[in-house]
């Protein structure tokens, strides 16, 4: 069977077909500037990459060009051949704790959730239409990165705060990169052969979460009511003091949007290096002496070591850290100054084994109190199988 993953963003829309008999990815790609000047799309398998201008002036453009290049380019022969297209979807609310088949029901629900995530919710509505036109007939999936965290208990997803809040506005965590965590603690369960492990997940990328995972469900997790909270990320502040807020208001004559769009666009590695949000380039400076990358480096590090501590004591000790996403599969420096910081807990690296970019592999030593993984994620595939599961 064939089964397409589907991402879309305000301007972009994301893909990937995969042949789930073999999870083979049989062609991806990349819709870009859908709507604005200058749009162009890549598509790209092991055998060739296209990078093309269009004019995409909605989803539904992209969408017609990508099915027709399907066809013209002999990855399927006919619309029929895909059996099911599933969607990733930001924000699920309390609601929606698995994956399910698009209804009009499930739709109006992404709407209504909109408030929870403005920026993404409504273009993935736009993605689903798109694709609904043109593929009346084939069954389409929606896979919410909040649904893997409503395993959490209620004095973990709560705040201290009114309680009339939560009940009326639904003000409360709801965690995210969910898919992603979902697939790491699968795939450490399959390489350990055990499904009674108490898993660290750290999701490190530009956008990034640590993850409590117990028997497969998630405890706890480090983003909260938005993406914001957290770890230190590449253009996002992680966790604050919210009086902050009005504080800066008042010294720079800023309303609160301005302030929370400063706290997730200019903050994290960029605000603090004032070089770069890319970690890549926060280690190249680091390598020149630069202190504020020095310092920014040290900051992610310390968020980090903070969750992994506090979730090692929560679960009552951990069984395996598993690193993934940009930097935690790419970055063995940030891998290192993590268990180096843990090493009062007996986790401990293999040196030579952690010498390594985005490859499966154990990179404890054999004296560690704990198993660490390094472990490439797949969020696509991990959409795809759900989609193929509600589609069978």
């Amino acid at each position: 069977m064939k089964i397409m993953s589907i991402n879309a963003g305000s301007s972009s829309l994301k893909f990937s077909l995969f042949n789930m008999d073999t999870n083979e990815v049989l062609v991806s790609g990349l819709f870009e500037r859908i709507g604005i000047d200058g749009s162009f799309y890549t598509i790209k398998n092991s055998e060739f990459k296209i990078k093309q201008e269009a004019p995409l002036k909605d989803h539904a453009d992209a969408v017609k060009i990508l099915l027709d290049k399907l066809i013209e380019l002999k990855i399927i022969n006919s619309l029929e051949e895909i059996d099911g297209v599933g969607h990733r979807i930001v924000h699920g609310g309390s609601e929606y704790k698995e994956s399910v088949l698009v209804t009009d029901k499930v739709i109006d629900d992404i709407i209504k959730l909109s408030d929870l995530a403005p920026l993404h919710n409504p273009a993935h509505v736009i993605g689903i239409k798109a694709f609904k036109e043109a593929l009346p007939n084939t069954p389409m999936v929606v896979v919410f990165d909040t649904a893997f965290h409503q395993t959490m208990s209620e004095d973990n997803y709560l705040y201290a705060v009114p309680y009339s809040w939560y009940e009326k506005y639904q003000v409360r965590k709801y965690g995210f990169h969910g898919t992603s965590h979902r697939y790491i603690a699968k795939k450490i369960s399959e390489v350990v052969g055990r499904d009674d492990l108490r898993i660290i997940s750290c999701h490190l990328g530009q956008g990034g979460s640590v993850c409590a995972i117990k028997d497969g469900k998630c405890v706890d997790t480090s983003m909260g009511f938005t993406p914001l909270a957290g770890i230190v990320m590449g253009t996002r502040s992680g966790d604050v003091d919210p009086s902050i807020i009005p504080y800066v208001m008042e010294k720079e004559d800023l309303d609160a949007s301005e302030v929370i769009t400063a706290l997730n666009k200019k903050s994290g590695f960029l605000g603090i290096s004032e070089i770069s949000s890319d970690s890549r380039d926060i280690e190249d400076a680091i390598k020149e002496g630069k202190e504020k990358a020095i310092l920014a480096q040290k900051m992610f590090v310390n968020s980090v070591v903070k969750y992994i501590s506090q979730y090692y004591v929560e679960m009552g000790g951990v069984d395996v850290i598993a690193f993934t996403a940009g930097i935690g599969e790419k970055s063995p420096d940030s891998r290192l100054q993590i268990i180096e910081r843990l090493a009062c807990l007996g986790i401990k690296l293999d040196i030579e084994a952690n010498n390594v970019r985005g490859e499966l592999r154990c990179i404890s030593s054999k004296d560690s109190s704990c198993l660490v993984y390094l472990v490439p994620t797949d969020e696509e595939l991990m959409i795809a199988m759900d989609t193929l599961a509600l589609v069978k």
